[in-house]
């Protein structure tokens, strides 16, 4: 066993298949993360990040549903999709079209009132672009949140879908085509082959059902206080720790961090 910060994180060493390594830690220290990987190569050179419950502490459209009296309503179709039960495109257009009518003024009250950073977010994606990665924040909620919040943390790109609005008012409906699952993996794949990148290379965070394709395409792929369905499917699962337990998983000692 190597410390990287004493008492906090350790490089455990080991010559087994990683399966069978993975089936041994994981459980074996209470309320410590584990990621098992090859030493060669951690420190990775892209990063693609959901947003909604990953990169901030909630769903945005379901604070903006708050503001329309119908959060209840809509959060519950958003944890389904999550979850993998509902098709995500279908199920964020109906959940728009729920918010016809809403005045545009609420965005920006929801923003200031109800988003918050997630711990670590930007000690994650600051230390990372300091060593010289490529960070792209891709969400299938909304650009008048991932724009600000993705400048706000660091992120070099933001990619999301654009809400459609008319005289100050929300028409109930998205601009498309809609940023989901296959626009998550595809932007991976694009930009590692735009900046000559292997898969080893990359790393994907998220926490919904619309992240599975780009966590499981990544070299390092991580589901982030996920549901089931991700968890389940996901090389490295991150259930107790902020973001910064993926500058561990790199071998990144907090001394190295980009604190802000």
């Amino acid at each position: 066993m190597r410390w990287i910060d004493e008492g906090r994180a350790a490089d455990l060493e080991f010559r087994m298949h990683p399966d069978a390594a993975r089936a041994a830690l994981e459980g074996a220290f209470p309320f410590t993360d584990v990621a098992v990987q090859p030493a060669e190569g951690r420190a990775k050179k892209l990063l693609i990040a959901d947003m909604d419950s990953t990169m901030i502490t909630v769903e945005c459209i379901d604070e903006l549903a708050d503001f329309a009296g119908i959060k209840a309503q809509v959060a519950e179709v958003t944890e389904r999709a999550m979850r993998g039960e509902l098709d995500f495109a279908e199920a964020l257009d109906a959940r728009v079209a729920l918010l016809k009518g809403l005045s545009e003024s609420a965005i920006e009250q929801c923003l200031r009132e109800r988003v918050k950073l997630m711990p670590g977010a930007k000690a994650l994606v600051r230390t990372m672009r300091a060593r010289g990665a490529t960070c792209v924040l891709v969400s299938g909620g909304f650009t008048r949140f991932a724009e600000p919040v993705g400048s706000e943390i660091g992120f070099h790109r933001m990619i999301a879908n654009k809400l459609v609005i008319a005289d100050g008012v929300l028409t109930g409906e998205v601009e498309k085509p809609i940023v989901d699952s296959a626009t998550k993996l595809d932007t991976l794949l694009a930009v590692r082959d735009e900046l000559g990148l292997s898969a080893s290379d990359t790393l994907a965070v998220g926490d919904g059902a619309n992240d599975l394709a780009m966590i499981r395409e990544a070299g390092l792929g991580v589901a982030y206080h996920a549901k089931p369905i991700v968890a389940a499917a996901a090389g490295v699962r991150v259930d107790h720790g902020d973001l910064t337990a993926l500058l561990y998983a790199q071998g990144i000692a907090k001394a190295e961090w980009v604190e802000v």
